[in-house]
């Protein structure tokens, strides 16, 4: 029994050190987007070998380009390489970009609507200004109520006072 248990073992033991060794054969670089990429395949030439932070120890003292060399055969490396169906990660993430753009759009749909309102209020104070004028200008008598709530008329002072006001804000509101 002993010698069954004792194969065995020994052959878990070598199955197991066969996939550490695979395990162990992985590069880790830094790609241009700052981003750790790990992978059994040693990176582009576009890498700079300072971004390389990990080679499998049998091409541990081969440059990166004899190491791409050593692990494609000849006529791999002849044939223009295929392209691959994955998609190219550009480092953005689209629904992040959309929640963005949305956010975006929003904010200069409220910018929008407040510069309408400011527009809307404009004109209807240009309006107001106009029509106070012309009754100020016009000869009538005017009255205002004063703090008391008593009814006051104005005078020719106040009616010039008025006038000035009245021109002054046309011409700030009716551009």
């Amino acid at each position: 029994m002993d010698l069954k248990l004792a194969t065995k073992t020994l052959l878990l033991t070598l199955a197991g050190c066969s996939f550490a060794l695979t395990a162990s054969a992985q590069w880790q670089w830094i790609d241009k987007d700052g981003r750790k990429v790990f992978s059994d395949r040693p990176p582009g030439a576009e890498i700079q070998e300072k971004n390389i932070l990990k080679r499998p120890a049998s091409s541990a003292r081969l440059p990166v380009s004899e190491a791409v060399a050593a692990s494609q055969p000849a006529a791999a490396a002849s044939a223009p390489a295929p392209k691959s169906s994955a998609p190219k990660l550009s480092g953005k993430d689209p629904q992040l970009e959309a929640k963005r753009k949305q956010a975006e759009e929003e904010e200069a749909a409220k910018r929008k609507a407040e510069e309408e309102k400011v527009a809307v209020a404009r004109t209807e104070n240009c309006e107001r200004a106009k029509r106070g004028l012309a009754t100020v200008q016009s000869g009538v008598r005017v009255s205002t109520t004063n703090a008391k709530g008593e009814r006051e008329f104005m005078d020719d002072t106040a009616r010039a006072a008025e006038t000035k006001r009245l021109q002054d804000l046309i011409s700030k509101e009716c551009k």
